[in-house]
């Protein structure tokens, strides 16, 4: 009677054990989805307030503004990078996206 006791045990401790250990991955692949989402969004909101605005109607004598030099936004974003505005995460993301890499 004991020993048939001792498989059923052993096979309850380790499908409990393998249970909890998909839990972790799966809250750790969950938690790091999130921290991805909430990079890209603060990439996102960066390059929206970089973006020059549009005008209106753009007046047919006056030329349209240039947009910022590369230089001028790899400064921008190292500008912010040092202010901690951004992490180095970010900054890693941030410049590879600008030189379309």
């Amino acid at each position: 009677m004991f020993r048939r006791r001792r498989p059923l045990l052993r096979a309850a401790a380790v499908g409990g054990g393998a249970y909890i250990a998909g839990k972790h991955v799966a809250r750790r692949r969950a938690e790091g989805e999130q921290q991805e989402d909430e990079q890209n969004q603060r990439i996102d909101d960066l390059e929206q307030q970089q973006a020059p605005a549009a005008p209106a109607a753009p007046a047919p004598q006056a030329p349209a503004a240039a947009a910022p030099s590369m230089a001028d936004q790899l400064n921008q974003l190292a500008a912010l990078h040092e202010q901690g505005a951004l992490t180095d995460d970010e900054f890693v993301s941030a410049k590879a996206k600008l030189l379309g890499g």
